[in-house]
This record gives C-alpha cells, sequence and structure tokens, in this order.
C-alpha cells in the first residue's frame, strides 16, 4: 500500500467519524462528536472522584467542623464535577442549554411516569445532604431496618446492621418515613430497665440495689447518674425502673443483658422474690353443686 492510499484511506475513516448519524434540535450529532463526548463524561467521572477524595484531604484536619458536614461538602463537589462535566460534554456534540429546554417537555413526561421514583430518590438524597437529618456513621431505624449510616449516596442510602448485614435504603424513605435517629442530639442515650418485685418486699432496700448495680457496671456513665423510678403498683408486683446513660450505643443490648444479669444475682443474694402473673380462680358453689348432680 502506497502513500496515497494510506492517504485516502485515512481521509475516508475521517469521513466516517464525521457521518451525521443523527440530529438534535437542529444540530448534527456525528460519530466523532458522540465519541468525544463519551470519553469527556467518563474523564469526569474521574476527576469527580479525584476531587472528592481532595477535598476530604483537606476538611480532614478541621476539628470545628462536623463529619457529617465533611461528607455533605465532599459529595457535593462530586455531584458539581459530574454536572459541570455533563454539560461540557453535550456542548461537544453541539448541544446548547438553549436545546435542551426544546426536549424539557419530552424528558418531564419521562420523569413522571418511568423516572419517578429514581428522581424522588435522587431529590431526597440532596435534602438528606443539605438539611442532615441523618450523616454517616448515625445509628438510625426506619421501616423496622436498624443499624449505623454507612454510605450515604445519591439514589439510596448504605445502613449496616448489629448483625453485620448490609441494607440498601432508598433515600426517600428518609424523607417520607419516621426515622428514628439515635445519635442526632449527641453520643449518648439513655435505656430502662423495667423489673418488678413481689409485694411486701421494702422499695429502699430495692431502690439501694438497683442504684449500686447501675453505678457498678463499667460502661454505664457517671454523669448524667443512674436512677430509680418507683413506677406503680402493679397487679402481682411492685415495679421499678432503672435508668442508666451510656455512649456505647452500638453494644447496648449486651450492657442492658449484663445489667439484668446483675438484677437477677443481686436478688437472689438478698432473696427478693420476682413474681410472675398470677391468677386467682373463684368457683361459686352452685356451679359445683350442678355439676355434681
Amino acid at each position: 500500500m502506497n502513500s496515497e492510499q494510506t492517504t485516502q484511506l485515512l481521509k475516508q475513516f475521517w469521513q466516517a467519524l464525521r457521518f451525521t448519524l443523527f440530529e438534535v434540535s437542529g444540530h448534527k450529532i456525528s460519530l466523532l462528536s458522540l465519541i468525544s463526548a463519551i470519553g469527556l463524561f467518563w474523564l469526569t467521572t474521574i476527576a469527580s472522584r479525584y476531587a472528592e477524595r481532595g477535598v476530604g484531604r483537606l476538611l480532614a484536619d478541621r476539628k470545628d467542623l462536623d463529619s457529617g458536614v465533611k461528607d455533605s461538602i465532599k459529595r457535593f463537589t462530586k455531584y458539581t464535577v459530574l454536572i459541570v462535566g455533563g454539560f461540557v460534554a453535550l456542548d461537544t456534540v453541539g448541544i446548547k442549554m438553549s436545546s435542551l429546554a426544546a426536549v424539557g417537555a419530552v424528558l418531564m413526561v419521562g420523569i413522571g411516569f418511568g423516572l419517578q421514583n429514581i428522581t424522588q430518590n435522587f431529590i431526597s438524597g440532596l435534602i438528606i445532604l443539605l438539611e442532615r437529618p441523618i450523616k454517616v456513621g448515625d445509628i438510625v431505624e426506619v421501616k423496622g431496618v436498624s443499624g449505623k449510616v454507612l454510605e450515604i449516596g445519591a439514589r439510596s442510602t448504605l445502613i449496616n446492621t448489629r448483625d453485620d448485614v448490609s441494607i440498601i435504603v432508598p433515600n426517600s424513605q428518609f424523607i417520607s418515613e419516621q426515622v428514628v435517629n439515635q445519635t442526632i442530639s449527641g453520643d449518648m442515650i439513655r435505656y430502662h430497665v423495667d423489673i418488678g418485685v413481689a409485694y411486701g418486699t421494702d422499695p429502699r432496700t430495692v431502690e439501694e440495689i438497683l442504684l449500686n448495680i447501675g453505678k457498678a457496671h463499667s460502661k454505664v456513665l457517671e454523669s448524667p447518674p443512674p436512677k430509680v423510678f418507683f413506677k406503680d403498683f402493679g397487679g402481682s408486683s411492685l415495679d421499678f425502673t432503672l435508668t442508666i446513660w451510656v455512649n456505647d450505643l452500638w453494644n447496648h443490648e449486651g450492657i442492658m443483658s449484663d445489667i439484668r444479669f446483675m438484677i437477677s444475682d443481686a436478688f437472689k443474694k438478698e432473696d427478693i422474690e420476682i413474681p410472675f402473673m398470677q391468677v386467682d380462680l373463684h368457683v361459686r358453689d352452685e356451679a359445683i353443686g350442678i355439676r355434681q348432680q
């Protein structure tokens, strides 16, 4: 193959790349412009990841910023780079903002039907990042799912349960459903241990035992201190509540179990009875007489 043939092939290849595939609002879209736009957007996705990591490194030493604020800034940096890169990629193929308005009605119809859930979850993700009702590291419960927030994405949030099971929850559930966030007001929370003792037991003795148990556990905070409340005169028991404050929210089940074990051992040592539900059955003499006949 001589040089003239090579030149001719290159010209044909270049013409093939510039061949118009379709038109959008009067703008001709060629194979070359389409490949350029795809390549540019691919580079944008890589740049958005590096931008997110770079901002994360810059904010890592900022002690005055909450971890949720840092995560929100990183996410918005990533989305901003992606959006700007998307517009630049569209401009590469000749699609301007004015041209996008022409197809806006069609896109809105598609969003209203097929993309409704995706759009709802994406907007909910932006609201979560702005208002921060939850943030990475929070312990939350939504629709029966309880666990720690690992990642807040554009469409969904990743939650890791205490059984080490990862659950993907749509962002819209955190906006439309009732959400319990145990860590939004701080790193400690008050837990309750309800206990009943038999009638005839000295209430002050029970109070002293429960307070000593609350103070003895290493994971129970000294401030605020444990408290005991004489809750009620129950149907078959004197009802008490021991309240304790802990800051190890992830392992609170083990702490509560230890407290109950300690209460059981202490009551056995002091010969304090924990009653069970009792029902008194009264049989009338007339009914007995009828059965005997």
